[in-house]
């Protein structure tokens, strides 16, 4: 993904302030041998940018006065209430030096597993994102989690994801990332049926043996 920046001289609140208002964002890089560089950026742009997940976990083509550079989104503060981006942070990517950062998981196949077929379970989902150390050239847009085969009771962890080529887990191998479990409020049916189903069973042999004619 491509992002457009302007060099910024003017530094401090006030000279930030007056950018927001005149609806620029002020950012930063910083990050291998050289020196941190103040920016801006659009702000309506960035705005919509931070709304694609891509964009904060895809190696980055910053542009400024048309020499482009690597980056990566390493944090963003937002207004309490407005849709405003008040400051934005990039970090320089270095393309030969391994990289630690988060990746989101996606979890696909869920209504498809026995859990949720055979159950009507709920799959939760306990971890949203893992770390990864990769070269960035192998930097995944996410990680895929398949639920196809949880069962009721089953849980997935770190150490059953599948890792593209290149990246390896830092993330503990233990950590729990979705489990499957019926509602408590369905099992308590479930057993309510049973037990009336069971009543009703013993109530109707109790009305055949009574409805035999005494010898």
């Amino acid at each position: 993904m491509k992002v457009i920046a302007f060099n910024r001289t003017l530094q401090g609140s006030g000279a930030s302030r007056r950018l927001r208002t005149s609806g620029q964002t002020p950012g930063i890089i910083y990050g291998g041998t050289e020196a941190p560089v103040m920016i801006s950026l659009d702000g309506n742009a960035l705005y919509h940018a931070l709304k694609k997940e891509a964009f904060h976990g895809s190696i980055l083509d910053l542009e400024i006065d048309g020499a482009s550079q690597q980056v990566m989104l390493r944090d963003f503060q937002m207004h309490a209430y407005k849709q405003l981006v008040m400051h934005a942070d990039f970090q320089r990517v270095d393309a030969k030096a391994m990289m630690h950062t988060k990746v989101t998981l996606h979890f696909i196949n869920a209504d498809v597993s026995p859990a949720v077929k055979l159950h009507a379970a709920i799959v939760s989902h306990v971890l949203s994102e893992i770390e990864i150390s990769c070269l960035p050239a192998d930097l995944p847009e996410f990680i895929e989690v398949d639920l196809a085969n949880i069962d009721v009771g089953h849980s997935i962890h770190v150490a059953d994801l599948v890792m593209p080529k290149g990246v390896t887990v830092v993330t503990g191998a233990t950590q729990t990332v979705a489990t499957a479990a019926v509602p408590a409020g369905h099992v308590a049916a479930e057993a309510e049926e049973s037990a009336a189903a069971a009543a009703a069973s013993e109530a109707d042999a109790a009305a055949k043996i009574a409805a035999k004619p005494k010898k």
